[in-house]
């Protein structure tokens, strides 16, 4: 099993530490580094900014929000950090959900997801392959454009710069079970949310059979410490505001998923809290059970044991959520 630093998004800023835990994390031999987005920092810009402080280490976006971009925008973006850094990127996508694509987007939400999805990895897929102009007359991507206000005028392209390669590995952020199954057919690797390693069924049964070589990659946050309570604070903080605020409170994907996994009830509660205001109740409310299920918190010798479950099942790469470098440290010790 391969190791990821995951670094996410900025909060009111720029972290200070970010280049400086990716160089750690390059030098104690980790595979990856990963920058995300939401309503703030986009993904690739810090990205690029690590790039040109390290050397080996590949370069991961989890995830860049599909409604941010055109897909051939994205393929952009993605052919010209992989020249740049000499082939090193790995392109993970997310959907996001109507909350976030329609309240900071401005786009619709698309009524079939499904399909968005695979319409956008197979534009993507053209752009770097640059083996013909792009064609797509698709459902919610067309190339060229064709809507009632289109002048006709369009004309299919290829990309002027050749990428550096056409293969850049895809990966996508999928969350219910057709959609995992979906992921397993048209992407290169799955971004996992809230990775159980006791309930691979939650995701449906397409984890039973993966293409080689494809990428199964969880976020979990990662923490070397006595108190096991007080680790879990931060997961549960981030549990709260995804289960709670991340969504309508009819539809909200994080919180489903929660469901699946046996606390249904919990996350119809922290999502009631999160949404009458009282944000730190539902954080509260986050029970230590799933926070520590998701996540490797705690001594070194329970992160150990804990680890070994990670080992056994279908994931390929921890991306740990860590911004401790004795942490990173530990965990590069208790993988090797």
């Amino acid at each position: 099993m391969r190791l990821g630093l995951a670094l996410g998004y900025w909060g009111r800023g720029p972290s200070p530490d970010h280049v400086r835990l990716a160089q750690e994390a390059e030098r104690l031999g980790y595979d990856s580094v990963w920058t995300a987005e939401s309503w703030g920092s986009d993904a690739f810009t810090p990205l690029t900014w690590i790039a040109a402080h390290t050397s080996r280490i590949r370069l991961g976006t989890a995830v860049a929000q599909m409604a941010a971009r055109s897909p051939v925008t994205t393929a952009m973006h993605a052919l010209t950090l992989d020249h740049l850094s000499g082939g090193r990127v790995l392109l993970g996508l997310g959907l996001s959900g109507p909350q976030v694509v329609e309240g900071w987007y401005g786009r619709p939400f698309p009524a079939s997801p499904l399909t968005a999805t695979r319409e956008y990895v197979d534009v993507l897929r053209q752009v770097l392959r640059r083996e013909a102009p792009v064609e797509l007359a698709g459902r919610f991507h067309a190339h060229p454009y064709r809507g009632p206000d289109a002048t006709g005028l369009g004309k299919p392209l290829k990309p002027i710069t050749h990428p550096l390669r056409p293969d850049v590995p895809v990966l996508l952020g999928a969350e219910g079970p057709k959609n995992v199954a979906q992921t397993t057919r048209i992407a290169d690797g799955w971004l996992p949310l809230y990775w159980a390693p006791t309930r691979p069924e939650v995701y449906g049964p397409a984890l039973a059979e993966l293409p080689e070589g494809f990428m199964v990659a969880p976020m979990a946050q990662v923490r070397v410490c006595d108190d096991v309570a007080e680790g879990l604070l931060p997961v549960k903080a981030m549990l709260g505001f995804y289960i709670g605020g991340m969504g309508h409170a009819a539809r909200n994907f994080h919180a489903d998923l929660m469901a699946r996994m046996g606390y249904e009830a919990d996350a119809r509660h922290i999502q009631e809290l999160f949404l009458s205001g009282r944000r730190e109740e539902a954080v509260l409310a986050v029970p230590d059970a799933f926070a520590d299920e998701i996540s490797l918190v705690g001594p070194r010798e329970r992160i150990a044991e804990r680890l070994e479950s990670w080992r056994k099942g279908p994931v390929t790469d921890l991306l740990a959520l860590s911004p401790d470098p004795h942490t990173l440290r530990v965990l590069a010790e208790l993988n090797s």
